[in-house]
Formats: structure tokens, sequence, C-alpha cells
């Protein structure tokens, strides 16, 4: 530990989780109000909703973290949010004791405000909010450092939910820096010889399904959200996360390739590539699709067929 304190990166992930914390009751306090206020975002005939969590909760977490450490830079999903009338009840600067308590990899100790990219899907999985399907819904917070994914939080507002009634606090944070590991949940690896894939339950095409066929799946998780369906493969019940098709941003996919790589995993494209977190490029989404897993990847990638990883590498 610095003698001044711990150093940047820890800092950054402390106040990251207590942002993602505070971004989740935002959520939980607009469900409770009944009044969504969706806007379709959708531009190419595809529904693509927007909710007034999905605004507030953007706000808090760009608004708070610019607060503490104003030379990063943050690229949110939601454009067009303005955070000069952000109401100051809702500027979140507490960090959280578990992470500052936490040592900083060693390769990671140097790191500068200036030199990091804050990635944020301030409400992942809007179209399951807006039907109900609350598990589905989670805060993203990814950090990336020269294109690459070093830290995540990943908060579920909605945790035990169906519990709600029996007192139990809702909402859950999980957050892994790399080389570190992972914290907030159990890690539970998959059993060796299955194959279960989760995939969207919202997005599906021709290319998608062919993919995961491909691979002769024990069974098919469909699920929305990218947060989810990586939190699906951290807790063990599924083995690969699959969508062969552009559509995922690097909002969607930062703080989850960080979380998933802290214990062993993989994400890429899939053709086998990682990911560049350029806040310079011109567009961030993920054209070549999305494939994670916590192990064999390089199974899963030689099994989606040649012909679909051609069709996605002509869309570059």
């Amino acid at each position: 530990m610095a003698a001044g304190g711990p150093f940047f990166l820890m800092r950054l992930v402390s106040s990251s989780v207590a942002v993602a914390n505070r971004a989740g009751g935002i959520i939980r306090n607009i469900l409770k109000t009944g009044s969504l206020g969706v806007v379709d975002k959708g531009g190419n005939g595809e529904y693509d909703p927007q909710t007034e969590a999905d605004r507030a909760s953007q706000k808090c977490i760009i608004a708070s973290l610019l607060r503490t450490y104003p030379t990063v830079q943050i690229i949110g999903e939601e454009e067009n949010i303005h955070l000069e009338d952000m109401e100051e009840e809702f500027i979140e600067i507490s960090q959280d004791e578990a992470v500052l308590s936490k040592a900083c990899p060693e390769d990671l100790i140097a790191v500068k405000p200036e030199e990091v990219t804050i990635w944020v899907d301030p409400l992942d999985g809007t179209k399951e909010f807006t039907e109900g399907l609350y598990d589905h819904v989670t805060v993203l917070i990814g950090i990336s450092l020269n294109g690459t994914p070093i830290a995540g939080v990943i908060h579920q507002p909605f945790y035990g939910h169906e519990n709600e009634t029996q007192g139990i606090k809702l909402g859950r944070t999980m957050w892994g820096v790399r080389g570190l590991g992972t914290f907030g949940f159990t890690h539970i690896p998959p059993p060796p010889g299955r194959c279960v894939i989760t995939t969207t339950r919202s997005h599906s095409n021709g290319l998608v399904m062919e993919a995961i066929e491909a691979m002769k799946p024990d069974k098919i998780l469909k699920a929305g959200g990218a947060g989810y369906k990586v939190l699906l493969l951290l807790e063990g019940t599924a083995d690969a996360y699959v969508f062969a098709s552009p559509g995922c941003k690097r909002w969607d996919t930062c703080a989850c390739e960080a979380l998933l790589e802290s214990v062993g995993g993989t994400l890429t494209d899939v053709c086998g590539e990682h990911v560049t977190y350029d806040p310079k490029a011109d567009s961030y989404v993920n054209k070549t699709g999305v494939l994670g897993s916590l192990k064999d990847h390089k199974f899963y990638v030689d099994m989606i067929p040649e012909s679909i990883k051609s069709n996605l590498r002509g869309k570059l």
C-alpha cells in the first residue's frame, strides 16, 4: 500500500463498487414508482428500449466518478445524458472498504487516472427490466488500460427479490481485478463433460443458432443482458456464452471480460480474438460477436463453423 493510502486503481474500483450499489438503489426506486419513462432508441427497425432508470443510473455513475476522478475518461451507453441537472443527493463519493483492504497487483500499481477508460452500461438488460425479468438486470462498470480490461464491477439490483418479503436486503455486487481475483460471490467451476450454452433471448438469428447447434449443447439457456449471462458462467450454471452476431457493445463486455479473466476464464469474439477497448474507435460495436467460457475456450472457438466466422468478418 502506498504511503498516502491505496493505489489509484483500487480506489477507483472501490468507488465503482459504491457507485454501482447506489445506481442499483436508484433503479429499484424508479421501478417502485411504476413510471419507467420508456423510449425507443432503435433506429434500424429493432426495438431498443431505454427507461428513466437507464438515464438516472448513468447520470449517477458518471457524475459520481467524475466528482472524485475528474481526469478519467468515461464512456456510457446512453447518449445525450446531461449531468448539469444532476441532484447533489445522487452523487456518491463513498468508497467500499472491502475493496480498499485488498492489495493492488504489482503490475497495476503505477496505473494513472489519465491512462484508463471506464465503460458503463447503467442498466444491462433493459428489455428484460421492462418485462419484469429482474434477475437479468445488471449494472456494469468496466475499467480498461491500453485497450485491455483490468477490472470490473457487476451489480445485480434485484438479487434476492423472490425473498423480499422476508426482509432480505436486495442486490449484490461482484467485482474483480486482473491478477487479484473476484469477490462478492462464490465462483463455481463447471462440471467436466457438460456443454450448457447461454445466449440471447431477444436478439437471436440464424447465425446465432447455427453456431450454438454446431456445439451440440446438452442445454441452451436463453437470457437477457451480457452481465447476467457471464454470471451464469461464473456461478457454474452455464459453460459458454455464445452470441455469433453483431450487437453487443464495449460497455456490455468490458466488466464481464475483466471478471471472467480474473477467475481464469476467457472472453473473445467468435473468432477467438480479444476485443480492443479503444475509446477512439469509430464504433463500439463488437461486430464479430461474443464468446465467453470458463475453460476449454479454444474448443468452443473451433466448434463455430468457418462460414459463420467469415460472415462476421465480412461485416468489419
